[in-house]
């Protein structure tokens, strides 16, 4: 494998403080609130007019997706990506933070660094320890909205970053790539409820290793480091230099798995965008695995 030099893809809140301060936030450097929140539980549109990084935007996810799709946060069009990251004065030039204000550190901003890679951006950076560590550490915010300088964006669809349905149907016999799973470890074995999910029960696509997100983060909110992530790697015989596909409920938490071999030097994880959501709805029963309702999902 030719080693390529890759580009940060964790930033520190010290490191983006201080581009704040020295007022670098512009079109070359922009600042993303990519939170979303089950509904009834927080409203992030709401907590970002009440208190954001200052200079920063929000990325709407909702919006940012593919609507017209039965399946949960598929990726929208490139036209679709390139207008709304634009309006967000965003060009091919302009180097992303991404954050959240989830409590964990980090939830979905991870989606966000990988769809701005999917579609062909590389400088693209998560704001280690999120908006939490942010503000535990006592940074400024403002609810003042931000109202960049439209930009154009032109995107470009990295397919080797993005797998469908029917490549992972055919990986189960050709056994090319790794599957890992991100979920919690009962909604992997099908011992606990899918949460907010009607007419989706839990469990896993067969032959799929159980990796869950919230293990590449550390109590307090920041990513683990890449030797103990190598290590978590090994532990469960995910070999970093062969090609993997990461996966979850709807494409999101995946790209904790993704970020964190990224981190290890391996930056070609691709993600199955319509995970299990979209398996269970699809796949034939014997490829969906559950220790509950007798074994299968």
């Amino acid at each position: 494998m030719v080693q390529q030099v890759l580009y940060r893809a964790l930033v520190s809140t010290k490191w983006l403080a201080e581009s704040v301060r020295a007022g670098k936030l512009g079109p070359g450097l922009r600042v993303l609130d990519a939170s979303w929140y089950s509904p009834g539980t927080r409203e992030a549109r709401k907590e970002y007019l009440e208190r954001h990084v200052p200079g920063a935007s929000f990325f709407d996810i909702e919006e940012c997706r593919d609507r017209a799709s039965p399946y949960e946060m598929m990726l929208p069009s490139k036209a679709g990506f390139a207008d709304y990251v634009g309006s967000l004065g965003i060009s091919n030039d302009t180097h992303v933070v991404v954050y959240d204000g989830d409590n964990l550190g980090s939830f979905y901003a991870p989606r966000v660094w990988w769809m701005f890679r999917v579609f062909g951006h590389r400088t693209v950076s998560v704001l280690n320890g999120g908006f939490r560590n942010w503000l535990k550490e006592g940074h400024p915010v403002t609810s003042e909205p931000s109202r960049p300088e439209p930009a154009v964006f032109k995107a470009t669809l990295d397919r080797s970053l993005l797998k469908t349905y029917e490549q992972v149907l055919e990986n189960l016999e050709s056994k090319r790539f790794q599957l890992v799973d991100s979920r919690a470890q009962g909604r992997y074995l099908g011992t606990q409820p899918e949460p907010d999910a009607v007419g989706l029960d839990s469990g896993h696509i067969r032959g799929s290793v159980n990796m869950p997100f919230m293990d590449f983060l550390m109590e307090d909110g920041f990513e683990k480091s890449p030797e103990e992530l190598r290590a978590m790697f090994e532990a469960k015989k995910v070999d970093l230099a062969k090609p993997i596909i990461a996966t979850c409920r709807k494409g999101v938490t995946a790209c904790h798995i993704a970020l964190a071999a990224y981190l290890c030097g391996k930056p070609d994880v691709a993600i199955y965008d319509g995970s299990w959501f979209e398996w269970f709805h699809r796949a034939p029963p014997e490829t969906r695995v559950s220790q509950g309702k007798g074994g299968k999902a």
